[in-house]
């Protein structure tokens, strides 16, 4: 019995050795046969690449050094070279391309005038001068001028106070709470956060600083010293005097400890002593905010590759795709950004940008009750970091580097930063299946171009999406996803959120987004019009007497810009257009129609002074006429100078409400997070044009595994083995540091 036991074993390792074999022989046989994929499938492209884009590039390292220098050798800016400079000090906190004028560009592209010459925009904190001043700085490469732009642009003097916190400050800050918190209530962050030493809690903000002009009076709320800290608060607040630009001045003039108000370190020392304080008790608690996987993994997900390689171009900073052309670039304050979007050879859209993101909380404690966060003003494509392969976008997509000076002294290189991508988007874009009569199927498989970023800006984690379709349609899209901004639950703390841990109040909030939507529907010379339904009751032709009600196409055409001003809460027609003045083939005006997706909170009421700053979150959308001088809708200054605002125009916006749920632990997923616009052809063709698309397939019951049109069939005689990437990730390599 033994002997046949072990000869059982013995053939189940021998036909096992045998099996592993085979499978790497014939793995080895195919993996011969089949070719790998080329990196472009340029046999798909339509069109060539031109330098026509790079007047939107951004500004490349060596271009950030050679403004840099230039500004440094000045004598009469005396600007300092520290990385973490002082308030008091002259300090570059922002370079960025300065984008020509429109009407130039528009020359140079359609009527072959003179390229626009390339500079700068540079921003200087102005600590000796107490002033912020804005320099135009050219022409690129090799500067030789700079010009102050600033009154010409803001129409008044920009005060030092209107400046985001630097690096440098944030250094003297931390240091200035170590010193006046940290160490005068060592007593009390010992029993009531389990810190002692040079152990400290993590500070964050609440923004604006202030109730008006001048203030910068910052709340700041502690949180525990764990990944992902915005969701474990500690029950403890301080409110910074740091208006004065000399740090020894500083003060703290209020501080909140579970939920009760000091007027000083000094008086909650003295009643914590004395027992005159609710005290709170520290007890170590399992991370529910860690994202590290709970489960080993067992395995790759679904996997998307090229089986006969890309269909995209990417060159300096065109994509082509098809029918589709465009430039792209990134700005450090406002995001992501494309220009000159063409289908079919004609320019539909001049620049599609993200131009801001806002959200309102709302909070029993301090921290957030003011908190109305205006991300631009601390850069929102500052912070888009290195995006992770096969995470935040398809493995096989391609990555692009992009480089920023913001914060900084030196040219800062973010790589993989920017992917884009074809996708199919899993249901087809359209289809027919004939079951009557004449039996057939028709279908279009939805295959789209993404170009994306990821800005992760504090808690939040916004996904920014240019899509791009075969029927001419672009769609700019938002997803938010990170961490919920939480507070301490005191009593009172229910009427702004819900529980979601510990202690811990999830804080309702709105997010609204605004996108800037430069058409050019067949030229510059376009007309707002909308049109909606409305039914009507009238007689029925062969029923004498008879009535019925019937739906009717009610058009109109908005004259100004106050009419074109759609507020969120009033009645808005359904369908918005940008049109031109020529016809289809049926006599229609050739349009594009703005189909905005929204799930907005309500807008700040227009009491609130600081609702002046933030007026473009009334608005749906809002059409004006194209401004140079009114490029973006909000200001790097409005953040800490909500109440008196740079003169500024809007366009659309789209967003959502926020009520925080046990589900947002440990974060916020994309599903139902998100809004956007999809810019769609109205008239535009005769015809849908995707039945240009080479991706239709049609199956005829005589040939049903017929080839000849249908790719699909025959899909296994042409496809290739893929080539990937190893994966790498460098994205701590930009993150902030507070010491040199």
């Amino acid at each position: 019995m033994n002997s046949f036991v072990k000869l059982v074993k013995f053939l189940s390792i021998f036909v096992g050795i045998v099996s592993i074999v085979s499978n790497i022989v014939l793995i080895c046989l195919n993996s011969k046969k089949t070719p790998k994929c080329s990196v472009q499938l340029y046999s798909a492209l339509k069109l060539k690449h031109d330098d026509s884009s790079l007047m939107f590039a951004d500004l490349t390292a060596e271009e950030y050094r050679q403004v840099r220098d230039y500004m440094w050798k000045q004598p009469d800016l005396q600007i300092s070279h520290d990385a973490l400079a002082k308030p008091t000090d002259n300090f570059i906190f922002l370079i960025e391309l300065q984008l020509p004028k429109k009407a130039a560009v528009l020359q140079f592209l359609d009527e072959s005038g003179q390229k626009p010459v390339r500079s700068a925009t540079v921003v200087v904190f102005h600590g000796s001068l107490k002033e912020i001043r804005e320099y135009e700085v050219g022409p690129l490469p090799n500067p030789k001028f700079h010009t102050d732009i600033t009154k010409g642009k803001y129409k008044t003097a920009l005060s030092i106070q209107s400046r985001t916190v630097t690096i440098g400050e944030y250094a003297i800050l931390f240091r200035f709470l170590h010193k006046e918190i940290f160490e005068k209530l060592s007593k009390i962050c010992n029993e009531s956060f389990g810190i002692s030493g040079t152990q400290t809690l993590n500070p964050f903000e609440g923004m604006p600083r202030g109730l008006r002009s001048g203030d910068r009076r910052t709340w700041i709320s502690f949180f525990r010293n764990m990944g992902g800290m915005y969701i474990h608060p500690v029950g403890f607040e301080v409110l910074v005097n740091h208006e004065s630009l000399n740090s020894s001045e500083w003060k703290i003039e209020k501080l909140l400890y579970n939920g009760q108000y000091f007027n000083s370190t000094k008086e909650l020392n003295a009643k914590y002593s004395a027992d005159k304080a609710e005290k709170i008790r520290y007890k170590e608690i399992l991370n529910y905010a860690s994202l590290k996987p709970k489960v080993k993994p067992t395995g790759l997900g679904p996997q998307q590759h090229y089986l006969q390689g890309n269909r995209f171009s990417v060159k300096n900073n065109q994509v082509l795709y098809f029918d589709w052309s465009f430039a792209f670039g990134l700005s450090a304050l406002t995001g992501m950004r494309v220009f000159d979007i063409r289908f079919k050879g004609e320019r539909i859209v001049y620049e599609l940008s993200v131009q801001e993101a806002m959200s309102v909380y709302g909070s029993k404690t301090p921290g957030m009750i003011l908190t109305k966060f205006l991300d631009s003003s601390i850069g929102i494509g500052r912070f888009a970091h290195e995006l992770a392969r096969g995470v935040d976008c398809p493995y096989s997509a391609e990555y692009v580097d992009t480089y920023r000076y913001i914060d900084t002294n030196k040219p800062m290189r973010f790589r993989n930063s920017i992917c884009i991508f074809e996708h199919d988007t899993g249901r087809p874009l359209r289809r027919h299946f004939s079951d009557f009569f004449s039996n057939s199927y028709g279908g279009l498989a939805n295959s789209v171009l993404v170009i994306r970023s990821i800005t992760a800006i504090g808690n939040y984690d916004y996904i920014w999406d240019f899509i791009f379709y075969h029927s001419g349609s672009v769609e700019a899209k938002v997803h938010a996803t990170g961490y919920i901004s939480s507070s301490f639950k005191i009593p009172g703390s229910m009427k702004y959120g819900h529980q979601v841990a510990e202690n811990t109040i999830g804080n309702i909030h709105t997010h609204f987004i605004n996108f800037k939507v430069d058409m050019d529907v067949l030229g510059v010379k376009n007309v707002f019009q909308t049109k909606d339904m409305k039914f009507e009751e009238e007689e029925l032709p062969w029923l004498p007497g008879q009535k019925a009600f019937v739906p009717h196409l009610v058009e109109e055409q908005l004259a100004t810009e106050m009419e074109a001003a759609l507020e969120y809460g009033g009645k808005i027609p359904r369908y918005l257009h940008i049109a031109s003045n020529k016809t289809n083939r049926w006599g229609h005006q050739r349009s594009y129609r703005l189909q905005v997706i929204s799930f907005t909170g309500d807008h700040l009421p227009e009491s609130a002074p600081e609702e002046r700053s933030m007026s473009w979150a009334r608005y749906k959308v809002a059409i004006t006429k194209h401004k140079d001088e009114e490029s973006q809708c909000s200001s790097l200054y409005s953040q800490n100078n909500m109440w008196t605002p740079a003169d500024l125009v809007a366009w659309v916006t789209t967003g959502f409400l926020h009520i925080p749920h046990s589900e947002d632990i440990p974060n916020t997923v994309t599903v139902g997070n998100g809004g956007g616009v999809i810019l769609r052809p109205h008239n535009y063709f005769d015809e849908d044009p995707s039945v240009d698309s080479p991706d239709a397939v049609y199956i005829h019951p005589d040939s049903p595994e017929s080839c000849e049109n249908n790719k699909m069939a025959c899909h296994a005689q042409e496809i290739c083995s893929p080539s990937l990437s190893p994966f790498t990730f460098n994205g701590f390599d930009g993150v902030m540091k507070f010491e040199d």
